[in-house]
């Protein structure tokens, strides 16, 4: 990575306005559903926005979470036997994490980039990934959500209806309320203009 000195100006006003979305409050419950989804064997970091950063820098703990999400047999993160140490290798562990989220259904604009995490630039974003891939599990109820569901809204499901032909047929006869209506309206007494 390049060195970087310190943000001035509006550079600083951005990067302390990013700070702020950062949520302690849920980094604890993030914490505490990634240790009950993995096992205590990922550990804990030390509190704070660059300790919940250290911990999930190099992709393991992420690709963890992820893969205890799918059955036994499907793993889609390949999880090396030792952590990598080298840079690229742990931003392509994380990008490994990123791609198999959005295979599990997060959306792309719940998605965080890779740099956001491992140069710590957007950790409110890493958050968002994480509750919205959190909200999916408890969404699936598969059996492979562990944790307390209440940590996480359900997303909305889909409500399809049939509707019958009778039932088609008599919605085209309906005037809808948005059309409005004209009963009594003119345009006598109006007049535009000088007479």
């Amino acid at each position: 990575m390049a060195n970087k000195g310190p943000a001035y100006g509006m550079s600083r006003d951005v990067q302390s306005k990013i700070e702020k979305k950062y949520d302690d409050e849920l980094e604890d419950r993030l914490v505490e559903w990634i240790v009950a989804q993995c096992g205590s064997s990922v550990g804990r970091p030390d509190r704070g926005r660059l300790g919940f950063q250290v911990w999930l820098k190099n992709g393991i703990v992420l690709s963890q979470l992820v893969n205890s999400l799918y059955p036994d047999g499907s793993k889609p993160v390949k999880i090396p036997e030792a952590p990598p140490t080298m840079v690229f290798k742990q931003m392509e562990q994380i990008a490994q994490f990123l791609k198999a989220a959005e295979d599990y259904g997060v959306v792309k604009t719940d998605m965080f980039q890779t740099v956001d995490l491992f140069e710590a630039k957007d950790m409110a974003a890493v958050q968002r990934t994480l509750v919205a891939l959190g909200s999916l599990a408890v969404t699936k109820n598969d059996g492979h959500y562990h944790g307390d569901p209440n940590w996480f809204m359900k997303k909305a499901q889909e409500h399809k209806r049939d509707f019958t032909e009778s039932q088609l047929k008599e919605g085209k006869n309906v005037i809808g309320l948005q059309m409005g209506s004209n009963k009594g309206a003119s345009q006598a007494g109006m007049s535009y203009g000088r007479p």
